[in-house]
């Protein structure tokens, strides 16, 4: 059997129709039909994105307005906290905090694996605003014995830090991890070593290297030293037992414990432990969550050409001014709703009066 021009023999080999479905079908798509061989699909036009049904479509205004609404509730630009001042913003590695590296130096690391430690170390310094008010850090190497490089009160600029770390020398024997922690919890934090007192209610922060097991117990020194408020990162490479790191690391352990099987990974790690540890800052010092992103909102203000995205000097007038663009937006999204329903009513109204 065959069909005339235009038409196509349907499944069932007996019976013809329409080649262009679109137009022999009541096919339900609001903006735009498209066939597709034996099918069709439903498009949108330009600044509507099709909704779930497959066929109707919506403004992209109101995914705009649905993440403004969102964002007025969460939070400051990613990495910015509020200044006691409560209208100012600084980056929250800007904060006070005494960190102390204690990094892996026993023989199974290897010299360049030891180097690209090293650089680890480097990279977190970056992140961070060393001074006596802000930044403090220190570093210990172990391996079957425990050396302090330099301590929280040794070094006040990244520069001479990160000079330190790079003239650091590998120690390259056992690996004596409960050692090392003993020494960070009873030396490292003292204000002897230059770490501040307790009640200036400064974060307390420890990120602990190993590439394998450790030839002493962990868990006991790890233990005190979170009891006493030091919060510990265990990183783990190649050979690091899991349940070693599941005992060094704070809780919650997937935001305090990181593994991956080969020093490849580093780069990583790094990243996304300079976003917790800026997050544990904010944590600590109880910064409040007022602002949002709106250098992703409002491209035309005035504060998204500063520089300092964060820079918020009247935060209520700021606000004020965020909540008239959501009000804005809104208005947009009704108006266009309506028009659409106004427009599509009126063109179903002209098929069926050419039908």
């Amino acid at each position: 059997m065959s069909c005339h021009k235009g038409f196509i023999l349907r499944r069932d080999r007996k019976t013809c129709r329409n080649k262009d479905l679109c137009k022999s079908i009541d096919h339900g798509c609001e903006h735009v039909c498209i066939n597709n061989n034996n099918s069709y699909s439903c498009q949108c036009h330009e600044g509507f994105v099709l909704r779930q049904d497959g066929k109707t479509c919506r403004s992209k205004t109101k995914t705009l307005y649905s993440f403004v609404t969102h964002s007025l509730n969460i939070m400051f630009r990613e990495g910015y906290v509020l200044k006691e001042d409560q209208k100012t913003c600084r980056r929250c590695t800007e904060g006070p905090v005494d960190l102390v590296f204690v990094i892996d130096g026993s023989k199974s690391l290897g010299e360049d694996n030891f180097e690209i430690v090293k650089q680890f170390v480097s990279g977190i310094l970056d992140s961070l605003e060393i001074s006596p008010k802000a930044a403090r850090v220190g570093l210990l190497q172990y391996s079957t014995e425990v050396r302090t490089e330099f301590t929280l009160r040794q070094f006040s600029s990244a520069k001479d830090m990160k000079k330190a770390v790079s003239q650091m020398k590998y120690m390259g024997r056992g690996s004596m991890t409960g050692l090392a922690l003993k020494q960070m919890f009873e030396r490292s934090f003292t204000e002897t070593e230059g770490a501040r007192p307790f009640s200036a209610n400064v974060p307390r922060i420890s990120i602990v290297f190993t590439d394998g097991r450790a030839q002493d117990e962990v868990s006991e020194w790890a233990a005190r030293a979170k009891r006493n408020g030091i919060i510990i990162y265990a990183i783990g490479i190649g050979k690091a037992i899991e349940e070693e790191l599941l005992e060094i690391a704070s809780e919650p352990s997937y935001k305090h414990l990181f593994y991956a099987e080969d020093f490849t990974a580093m780069e990583d790690i790094s990243e996304e432990l300079r976003a917790q540890i800026c997050e544990a800052i904010t944590d600590v010092i109880a910064c409040p969550n007022l602002a949002i992103h709106h250098k992703y909102l409002f491209e035309d203000t005035k504060a998204s050409k500063d520089k300092d995205q964060c820079k918020c000097e009247n935060l209520v007038t700021f606000q004020n001014y965020a909540t008239n663009e959501v009000r804005k937006l809104t208005q947009r999204y009704i108006l266009s709703e309506l028009f659409l329903t106004y427009k599509w009513g009126r063109l179903k109204e002209t098929r069926t009066h050419q039908v």
